[in-house]
């Protein structure tokens, strides 16, 4: 499933990072890696704060669509 249908505080890991080449390398600098732990902060319509590997990003509907948990 996608990670905008994860609740607020829940651990789940990554499975699948999807979207254009340039979109998936983005992500992986920012922490989103396959096997990689993800906790949901807060989600305000859509847009998301997370935790991934002990640092707090914003990621916006569109980008937590393609990363699957």
């Amino acid at each position: 499933m996608p990670l905008t249908m994860a609740k607020a505080g829940e651990h789940n890991f990554i499975k699948k990072v999807g979207g254009k080449e340039e979109t998936r390398h983005f992500l992986e600098k920012l922490g989103f890696v396959v096997g990689g732990m993800v906790t949901v902060v807060s989600e305000n319509r859509g847009n998301m704060i997370v935790n991934i590997k002990d640092s707090r990003v914003a990621i916006s509907r569109e980008m937590a669509n393609k990363i699957l948990i």
